[in-house]
């Protein structure tokens, strides 16, 4: 069985060997989370170098994905843990402190972006724990008081979100502009830019890429990028719905509906889109997942995300390739009843497009083995994509660097690089690269897809199916005489 939604595996302390992600791509990861909240460049590099050794020593390609931190807000230190109850008040001072608690019901503490206190209004709510204390804004001034909602267990270094108020803040620390500068310089394949507000955020983060054509990944996990979503995605060269802070910033019965939008306006953009966030959390610990996080990641396939997405699990887990295996196994089953004629309805976005849809309805049509898509920039084949054709799409490029570009585009399967340019000898390489792989089946019929001039971005303009007969004379072809 093969599977046309991808998976993307963070890979922290217990991944990080080549052994292990050798056995996490045999079970089904198609791309790599390096995370940037956590570790250094020199733990990140030699990860990173593990994956490459992985990758060749399999004789396959997995995309990279660097998730940069952002400006993730937090309380400053405190002497000991609060507890909290329903009614006490927590004082938020603007200069840099060591939180206490100042009487039976008062606790007094600071955050890292003080600035941010001046943008909060009376009546507006301050999410603590990373959502699991809840407190309402009762006075606003030289110092900010809030009254707690819930019983919590308050702790340094923790999360903090305004869920009503537009903070507007530079979301690229400076932290992140040295951990982009480290992706460029190590050729990661995609950029997570992490807290984005609007287009301006993913702008700027452009302007740090320079001449690399890495690809941006917007995290959408705040109410205002929720609001700003079309101008986001026009900006960037994907979508990941994150919803961990997602589900503090809106209200939590919000998320999947908002879920759903933001992966169909991405289908409808022609950019892959990432779903993320506690999809097999107790996996880290256990077996077996829940029966609700199966449904989580079946519901994510049947949406039409592009790929779905393991953090802790993989990381930290007890047991990744269970984890990666289990969740390869729910993808295979969902696509069985996957509803790949919603896709149809889509409007060409262009004359280019109505090649592209024009070859995925010929492949489905003729039951064809898979589409052969050779293209420059890797667009004809993500257009491909977007018509969520039954046949798999095999695709190869003229660069390496397109290739795994192509990791977390739903039914690519990235194969090969051609340098060849004429037709024949194209057609022959790619059908040889299939053979040699143990992929081709030689009945056939396959629908080829190439472009004149050849390398130049958007110009795919020769469909070609070839027959049994056809493919047996071009692996036979002596392109010598």
């Amino acid at each position: 069985m093969t599977k046309r939604t991808k998976i993307l595996a963070t890979v922290g302390p217990a991944s990080d060997s080549i052994e292990m992600i050798e056995g996490l791509i045999k079970a089904g990861a198609n791309m790599f989370r390096l995370n940037f909240s956590h570790g250094d460049h020199e733990y990140h590099s030699q990860t990173l170098k593990n994956i490459r050794t992985a990758m060749k020593n399999l004789n396959t390609t997995v995309g990279i994905l660097q998730d940069i931190s952002g400006p993730k807000v937090r309380i400053g230190d405190i002497k000991e843990p609060f507890e909290l109850h329903r009614g006490d008040v927590i004082t938020f001072l603007k200069e840099d402190i060591l939180g206490y608690k100042e009487s039976n019901k008062s606790y007094v503490v600071s955050i890292n972006y003080p600035e941010l206190l001046d943008k909060v209004k009376e009546g507006e709510y301050i999410y603590l724990y990373d959502g699991t204390i809840r407190a309402k804004v009762i006075e606003t001034g030289i110092e900010i008081k809030a009254k707690v909602e819930n019983h919590g267990i308050l702790n340094s270094r923790k999360g903090v979100n305004f869920p009503n108020t537009i903070i507007d803040i530079d979301v690229i620390t400076k932290k992140d502009e040295k951990d982009i500068k480290w992706g460029v310089e190590n050729k990661v394949d995609y950029f997570a830019i992490s807290f984005v507000q609007n287009k301006k955020d993913m702008q700027n983060a452009r302007k740090l890429l320079g001449d690399y054509k890495g690809k941006l990944i917007a995290k959408i996990e705040k109410f205002d990028a929720v609001e700003n979503i079309d101008e986001i995605l026009e900006v960037s060269d994907g979508l990941m719905v994150a919803r961990g802070d997602l589900g503090i910033e809106v209200p939590y019965y919000e998320v999947p509906t908002i879920q759903k939008s933001l992966i169909k306006k991405a289908n409808m953009a022609c950019k892959p889109v990432i779903t993320a966030t506690q999809m097999l959390l107790s996996m880290t610990q256990n077996e077996r997942a829940t029966r609700a996080e199966i449904s989580d990641v079946a519901n994510a396939v049947l949406d039409g995300t592009d790929v779905v997405m393991l953090s802790e699990e993989s990381a930290v887990g007890e047991d990744p390739i269970n984890v990666v295996d289990t969740m390869s196994n729910i993808i295979q089953k969902t696509e069985e009843i996957y509803n790949f004629a919603k896709h149809e309805k889509f409007e060409y976005l262009d004359q280019f497009d109505v090649i592209q849809s024009t070859v995925t309805k010929l492949a489905d049509d003729i039951n064809a083995k898979g589409i052969l898509a050779l293209t420059s920039s890797g667009q004809s084949a993500i257009r491909m994509s977007r018509y969520r054709p039954h046949t798999k799409i095999l695709t190869f490029t003229h660069k390496k660097k397109v290739l795994n570009s192509l990791t977390a585009v739903w039914g690519i399967y990235p194969i090969g690089t051609i340098k060849e340019s004429q037709t024949t000898k194209m057609f022959q390489k790619m059908l040889k690269e299939l053979d040699a792989r143990d992929m081709l089946d030689k009945e056939g019929p396959y629908v080829a897809t190439i472009g004149y001039p050849v390398g130049m971005p958007g110009s795919t303009n020769t469909i070609k199916i070839l027959t049994k007969n056809e493919i047996e004379y071009y692996l036979n072809l002596d392109t010598k005489k």
